[in-house]
């Protein structure tokens, strides 16, 4: 169902910190324009933590209405918090999103039963779901085994790993037949020669054809085509992580024109060392 390449979008501000919806359209025409599959509006990237519950809500529903139809739009509604889970989950389908990416609950800490009855409690609203698996900003990680126990539900059908191991994904495609997309752009190849059938990526939202390129001759099992693109671009891959995500990102769109600078406290923009080093690699990849 969401084998391919889908773009975690930046939430574009203007400089006084307010949504740029104009900018946010602009965005959504360039990546549909360059061929992505999917977009992934107000995850991680998105910064959801700082938007409010009518922001986050205007944010899907505009990615939305600028897609018109052509793409999907697995909008973020997780929470560690399964009410707010469902509320926006509700609001989000009312809005027209394709499916719903939910990110283990943070801060909380559920056990593995808590992580079932949760995912499940949103997945029996009848929108498709995508699990979200990111310990490193929850310090909480889907078992495989809880993965395999969730994947039983009809409306859970793939699952975002960004827990940096290439291993795990061979084990929940043995355990499971959920869809496994990458959620590190560095692991996209690696991932998908263990299993998975695509990425959920931040370096899409700078170069969305050569992701969609890459993931679309790992599912065709060209193999030598899918290696030589991710050497190609693994520079910018690194780059993009430079500093927390999605400070470097958002520098990249800036120097390329597409959004102002701005983020939300407490994220800032990046140091000027990361900024020179991204600059030239993404001058040295023929970006800028």
């Amino acid at each position: 169902m969401f084998a391919g390449a889908y773009t975690a979008l930046v939430t574009p501000f203007t400089k006084d910190g307010k949504l740029d919806l104009p900018r946010l359209r602009d965005l959504v025409e360039f990546q549909i324009a360059e061929g992505i599959d999917g977009l992934v509006p107000v995850g991680t990237t998105g910064e959801s933590p700082t938007l409010d519950y009518e922001e986050h809500i205007r944010v899907i529903a505009e990615t939305v209405a600028a897609a018109r139809g052509r793409v999907p739009v697995i909008a973020g509604t997780g929470s560690n918090c399964t009410q707010e889970a469902l509320d926006l989950t509700r609001r989000a389908a009312a809005a027209g999103a394709t499916a719903t990416l939910q990110v283990t609950p943070y801060y909380n800490k559920p056990t593995q039963a808590g992580l079932i009855a949760h995912f499940s409690a949103v997945a029996d609203l009848g929108l498709p779901v995508m699990l979200y698996n990111v310990p490193g900003r929850t310090a909480c990680e889907i078992s495989v085994k809880t993965a395999a126990e969730l994947a039983r539900h009809p409306r859970i059908v793939a699952l975002k790993e960004a827990g940096g191991s290439v291993e795990r994904v061979a084990r929940i495609r043995e355990a499971c037949a959920i869809e496994v997309l990458s959620g590190d752009d560095a692991l996209t190849l690696p991932m998908m020669e263990a299993g998975a059938v695509g990425v959920v990526s931040v370096a899409s939202n700078v170069i969305p054809r050569a992701i969609r390129d890459l993931v679309h001759a790992a599912n065709a099992r060209r193999w030598d085509e899918a290696r030589a693109l991710h050497e190609r671009w693994m520079p910018l891959f690194r780059d993009l992580f430079v500093e927390t995500n999605p400070q470097p990102v958002k520098a990249a769109l800036a120097l390329m024109g597409r959004i102002e600078e701005s983020l939300r406290l407490p994220l800032v923009p990046i140091s000027p060392g990361a900024r020179e080093r991204l600059t030239a690699t993404l001058r040295a990849l023929g970006v800028l």
